[in-house]
């Protein structure tokens, strides 16, 4: 197992934490980190929802 990169492990930490919906996803090349991915959902409440919680 490869020793990751600490610029690396904290770009993707800080993906983490700055991340309410979505996936990150980490590619891995001969055991190096070579590219990291990240798909950021934004989520709206539906009309139902809305509905419900001004009752």
């Amino acid at each position: 197992m490869a020793i990751v990169d600490q610029a690396k492990a904290n770009f993707i930490l800080s993906t983490l934490k700055n991340m309410e919906y979505g996936s990150v996803i980490i590619t891995v090349h001969d055991g190096n980190i070579t590219q990291i991915d990240k798909t950021e959902k934004t989520r709206f409440a539906s009309k139902s929802a809305r509905v419900k919680d001004q009752k």
